[in-house]
This record gives structure tokens, C-alpha cells and sequence, in this order.
């Protein structure tokens, strides 16, 4: 089958664009050949520095024959507007049926249409596709108004062999390319993937970006056991480095051990920040003078004054961050805490601080739930954000928080306080792990929690897509500090009491984030495979706050009704509703209230009764006790009576006194579960 050969030649495409810039040519592309009949069997887009490819393969040879129908005037209309008709669809009156509907006889013209070469299809689609082009930023360049990302070169396009003409604003269109920039500048001629893919490679460029990793990934890993290291892995700065380089070679660069001294993040962090280069470690762990440069050449020295040039702009990079390690270390963290009162954190929230002192006063009372040391959280969240004054954090913002734990251990501050002051930003996302001590996850979770309520209280919410202060991220971080750290907290309570720090919070901002709270829970939940209707039956009871107890009970609940016992009440329970909810209706009122025993004529309604007053109060118990399992246990002997009272009862009896008191019976269902679950969104 034929195949279509696309490359886009142009200036250097930022490394962060090339990824999805592949991907939306390869859509654009391939969507636009559908949308005209022409199918394909696979298609790939590819990106380096300098070019954007695309191989759809399979593609067939011709569009097939199509016939459209459409429909015109009645033929009771004016003349006039039926050879306006005719002579928009290009078809005689003879080319016409005449059909009927409702409105009467109309005419319909049947167009049959030829299936046109795929070139031409092609040569009509890839302009359209290049001049709407999605790129975040684009330019314009010389006198043309195409709009690309950097100036665009040449572009080939070829259809089964063969180049497929097509003008776009003065740009070269053909079979035609170039190599590496400085390796193999020249330009050649390519007719297919095959010999595009094997020529550029002769030419000093790998097309795949993929392959390109692996070359960076496997050299790097080489090069440093060879020399007795270990790569620190980064999978995001070997992407970084596959968009900049159309032939990596990886060397191996160093610097001076002095500059050792400073923490190994900064070393790590600096090189990565200022020259795209990987850290090492040595053979007992600890970062190594060394590291890993991506040159995008074959250099004939060796890469010697590669290396060297790089050597002197990293010496030169941590030359300015042992300065700020110096000079960041003689100012006392509660001096740099002082300096906050100039920072601002949110316009309509005041400084830093402000926000500092609502978070000493928030950790403190979440310690005292957690069972941390009161006094370590209240120190910590004082001297939390310190470090966003230093040099250090100036320089890397990614730095903040652990500058701060290195200065708190270099004053002296003890551990517990400054390993609080590291992790009090953890998790960060999905991957990262939690604060692990308790004293640091009182602070985690009052440096979020005093976020969400101050941006609740100026209604700065969330909207759809929209987080610009990461506010989920802020409420799935407590959940999750919650959940895998077992904390107790009740949310309710904590929120209203902190929302007094904020003049002019709404009415009702405690329930109004309590809901936001469970909505990112059940988010959470569903991720690890929790069933959304138990979720939504344990939501639906009203008053949860304790999200640790809240997966408790759903947990239990999905436990009880695996078995036969919870299968079984839950059909009886559901039965009950639907007749509660028919009754119900059809009388205007409601049937809530104990039965009269005394109006318990049948066997078998005397002992739902009895059994359900018997497990009302032990299921009441049990989850006076947090002891699910034993409140599901107490539900489960329901499970006899209910089917016998279905089976030889009839609820809608003739003596209206006996059918309310057997609706209140079925009430009493209702709400014996309720205090477990609401098990009318339980699904079957």
C-alpha cells in the first residue's frame, strides 16, 4: 500500500513544543484524509530540533466513488427557485426523483461524484493543515503571512514515491531536505520512510525522538558505570535533552569538589536548571564532582572543548550558588521569617506573614488532633516560608522548603522542626510521598488547609479546567495525608473556626468546601477502585467530616455486601424503598414513625419488628463504636425476616389502619440501614 511521506523544515522548534507538534500533525493530517474517504492503515509524527515528520502508512491510491443525495423545492414551488436548485447541485431536472414526505412531493437530485486521485486530495489538505497549524506561539518572517514557529524552510511531501506539488507563501515544496546542521549540512533527495529515515541517519540525524532517548539514556548510564559512577535518573531532562540534540553524544564533564560543600540539591538542581546536565553519584552514594553533558555533535577533539566550556559555565553557576549557601547561612531564619511582613501572598490575603501567622495558629490545633508535639508544629509553620527570602530560593524557587529545613538544621533548630520545614509543601502531585512525621504533617495540612479556606472566603475557586492556585491539588494532598497517615480530623469544625481569619467570608463556606473535600474524594477513591454508588450511598447520610471514617464505612459496606447476607438485604431494603417511594407519592405524605405493635397481626411482620428494633440498636451501637463490620453483622440478620415478611405479607392491605402500620414497618427498613448507608443509591 502506499504511504505518505510529510517532513516540515524550519528554525529550531523549542524542545517543550515538539511532543504534542508531532501529535497535532499527526491528527490534523490523518483526520483531514478520513474526513475525505481515504483510509489508512497506521500513521506516526516524529519531531527533532529542526523538522516535524509524519509517515501515515497504508494509505489508499484514490478516493472512492461517492453518491450524495440532496434535497431541493417542492415541485409545486416557483421556477425560479427550482433552477436555482439545479443549478447550485450542477444536475439536470432529469438527474432528479421526486420523493414525498408530511409537507408533500419535493424533488432530490442525485449527485454522483468520481473519486479523485489521493495527490490531489493531499495537495489540497497539507496547505490547509500547515496554515492552521496550533502552535502556542508562532511568528511571521520576511514579506509572507504564513505563521510557523521559527522560519519554515522546505517541505516535503510524497505520495507513494513521488512528490506531491502544492504552494503555500513561497515556501519550497518537494522531495528535498538536509542533514545535520554542522555534521552533514547538505541537501538530499527522499522518495520514502525507509530511505528518509536511513539517508538522515547517514546524515547525522536520528528522526525518532524515542530512539534519541534511548541513545541519551543508555550512553549516559555507560558512560558513568564505565567511570565507576551511577547516573542519577531523569527521565524529563532526557526528553529535554532528545528535543535539543538531532545526534546526542553524551561526555562527561567536571568541577571543582569545593563546590561540594553546598547541599547535593543545589548542585543537582543548578546543573540541570543552567545547562540540561545530569548529576552523578559516586561509588558510596554521595554526589560525585562529575557530570553528564548532551552535545548535539561528533566533535573531532574528542568533545575536549565541549567539555571544557561547559566545565567553566557550571563552575561559574555554582560559584553564584555557593555564594548564596554562604551568604543565605548568616541571616537567622527568624530574621528572613521577618522579611515576609514585604511579601505578598494573594492581594485580597494580605502578606506572607499574615499567612504565616494564620498557619502557626492552624498547626498548632491540628497537632494536638494528629498527637504531634503542639509547640514543634506552631515553631515550623512560623519559619515555614522563611526561606522564600533567601538568595538561594531566589535563584531556584524549585529550592523552597528545603533551603529552609538546611538552614533550620545549620542554626540548630532540631530536627523534628526542620524536617517539617522541608516537607511542609508534600505531596506535590500523585507521586510524592506524604510528610512522614507527624509534626510536619500538622504543618502540611495547615499550610493547605489555610490556603483553601482564604481562597474560598474571597471565592476564588476552582472552575472546570481552571485551578490557577492549585487548589485540588491542596485538597487531595490532605486526603491524602489523612488517609495513609490514619489522622482523625474533623474537617467541619476546623474550617469554620479558621475561616474567622478572613473578614467577609460567605455564609456557608464550611459546607460549601466540606463538599469540595468529598467531590476530591471520591475522585481519590474511584482512582483506587472503590465503587462510586457506595461512595455516594455513605456521602449521602449528610454530616461526614472525617474522611479517614468516611473509607472506613465504604470499605465495610463493600465487604458486607459481597457476601449472600448483604446481596440479600440490600434487594429487601431496595424493594421496601421503591414501595415507600410509590405509597408515598400516590398519598401526599409521609410514613416515617414507629409502627403500632398492636396493629401487628401476622407472624411474620410481628418478627420484622422485633428484629428490627433488635438490630437497630445493635447497628446503632456499632457505629456509636466506629465498628463497622459489626453494624453490617447486625443488618445482616434482617435478611430472614425481610424476605418472609415480602413473602406472606401484603403491605397494601384493604384496612387502611394495617397498611399505614406496614409502611412504617417498611420505614423502619429504611432508616435501621440509614445509619450505615443510604442504600437507595446502592446499585443492584
Amino acid at each position: 500500500m502506499p504511504e505518505l511521506l510529510v517532513e516540515l523544515f524550519s528554525e529550531e522548534i523549542p524542545a517543550r513544543m515538539q511532543r504534542q507538534a508531532s501529535e497535532d500533525l499527526r491528527k490534523l493530517v490523518t483526520d483531514a484524509l478520513v474526513e475525505q474517504g481515504l483510509l489508512y492503515e497506521g500513521a506516526k509524527g516524529m519531531a527533532t530540533p529542526r523538522r516535524l515528520s509524519l509517515v501515515v502508512h497504508g494509505l489508499i491510491g484514490r478516493q472512492p466513488d461517492r453518491r450524495e443525495e440532496r434535497k431541493g423545492p417542492r415541485v409545486d414551488a416557483p421556477q425560479k427557485a427550482i433552477d436555482g436548485f439545479l443549478a447550485a447541485a450542477g444536475v439536470t431536472l432529469e438527474q432528479c426523483v421526486v420523493q414525498e414526505d408530511r409537507k408533500g412531493a419535493f424533488y432530490v437530485a442525485r449527485i454522483e461524484k468520481p473519486g479523485r486521485p489521493s495527490e490531489e486530495i493531499i495537495a489540497e489538505v497539507m496547505p490547509a493543515v500547515i496554515a492552521r497549524f496550533p502552535w502556542p506561539k508562532s511568528m511571521r518572517w520576511g514579506s509572507g503571512s504564513l505563521r510557523w514557529v521559527r522560519p519554515l524552510h522546505s517541505i516535503i511531501c510524497s505520495f507513494d514515491g513521488e512528490a506531491v506539488p502544492f504552494a503555500i507563501d513561497g515556501v519550497t515544496v518537494g522531495r528535498t531536505t538536509r542533514g545535520h546542521r554542522f555534521m552533514a549540512p547538505e541537501s538530499f533527495d527522499v522518495r520514502r520512510q525507509e530511505d528518509y529515515e536511513r539517508e538522515l541517519k547517514r546524515h547525522k540525524v536520528i528522526i525518532d525522538p524515542e530512539e534519541r532517548q534511548d541513545v541519551i539514556r543508555n550512553a549516559a548510564r555507560n558512560l558513568a558505570f564505565a567511570q565507576g559512577l551511577t547516573l542519577i535518573e531523569d527521565e524529563a531532562l532526557v526528553a529535554e535533552n532528545a528535543g535539543l540534540t538531532e545526534w546526542p553524544v553524551v561526555l562527561m564533564g567536571s568541577f571543582d569538589p569545593s563546590f561540594l560543600d553546598v547541599p547535593p540539591e543545589v548542585i543537582i538542581t543548578s546543573i540541570k536548571a543552567h545547562q540540561k546536565c545530569f548529576a552523578l553519584r559516586d561509588g558510596n552514594g554521595r554526589l560525585a564532582n562529575r557530570f553528564l553533558l548532551v552535545a548535539n555533535l561528533e566533535a573531532e577533539d574528542g568533545g575536549h572543548r565541549i567539555i571544557e566550556g561547559n566545565n567553566k559555565v557550571i563552575a561559574a553557576r555554582l560559584s553564584d550558588a555557593k555564594f548564596f549557601w554562604d551568604q543565605d547561612r548568616k541571616m537567622p531564619l527568624e530574621e528572613m521569617a521577618a522579611r515576609l511582613e514585604g511579601v505578598r501572598f494573594h492581594e485580597k490575603l494580605g502578606t506572607m506573614a499574615d499567612k504565616v501567622r494564620r498557619i502557626a495558629a492552624l498547626a498548632g490545633e491540628v497537632a494536638q488532633l494528629v498527637g504531634a508535639d503542639t509547640g514543634k508544629a506552631r515553631e515550623a509553620a512560623r519559619l515555614a516560608k522563611a526561606d522564600l527570602v533567601s538568595g538561594m530560593v531566589g535563584e531556584f524557587p524549585e529550592l523552597q522548603g528545603l533551603m529552609g529545613r538546611y538552614y533550620a538544621l545549620d542554626q540548630g533548630l532540631g530536627q523534628e522542626v526542620a524536617e517539617a520545614i522541608g516537607a511542609h509543601y508534600k505531596p506535590q502531585g500523585p507521586s510524592d510521598a506524604i510528610p512522614p512525621a507527624k509534626v510536619a504533617q500538622a504543618v502540611a495540612i495547615a499550610d493547605k488547609l489555610d490556603t483553601l479556606v482564604g481562597f474560598w472566603a474571597i471565592n476564588e475557586k476552582p472552575t472546570g479546567s481552571k485551578d490557577p492556585y492549585a487548589l485540588r491539588r491542596a485538597a487531595l494532598g490532605i486526603i491524602r495525608m489523612v488517609l495513609e497517615g490514619g489522622l482523625r480530623l474533623p474537617l467541619s469544625k476546623l474550617i469554620t473556626k479558621h475561616q474567622t481569619h478572613f473578614a467577609g467570608a460567605p455564609e456557608g463556606l464550611s459546607s460549601d468546601l466540606l463538599s469540595f473535600f468529598a467531590d476530591r474524594l471520591k475522585v481519590h477513591l474511584r482512582e483506587q477502585g472503590a465503587r462510586h454508588d457506595l461512595i455516594d450511598a455513605v456521602f449521602s447520610l449528610g454530616g461526614q467530616d472525617d474522611l479517614w471514617l468516611i473509607v472506613r464505612r465504604v470499605e465495610a459496606l463493600g465487604r458486607f455486601l459481597a457476601t449472600d447476607d448483604g446481596a440479600s438485604l440490600l434487594a429487601g431494603v431496595k424493594r421496601a424503598g421503591n414501595i415507600l417511594r410509590i405509597e408515598e407519592g400516590r398519598d401526599g405524605r409521609s410514613y416515617t414513625g414507629a409502627p403500632d405493635e398492636s396493629l401487628l397481626r401476622q407472624p411474620e411482620e410481628k418478627a420484622l419488628a422485633s428484629a428490627i428494633a433488635k438490630a437497630e440498636d445493635e447497628a446503632g451501637r456499632a457505629v456509636k463504636a466506629e465498628d463497622f463490620e459489626g453494624a453490617m453483622r447486625a443488618l445482616a440478620a434482617l435478611r430472614a425476616p425481610v424476605d418472609a415478611f415480602f413473602d406472606r405479607v401484603t403491605v397494601n392491605a384493604d384496612d387502611l389502619a394495617l397498611r399505614e402500620n406496614r409502611l412504617k414497618l417498611l420505614s423502619r427498613i429504611r432508616q435501621s440501614t440509614q445509619q450505615v448507608a443510604d442504600f437507595s443509591r446502592i446499585e443492584s
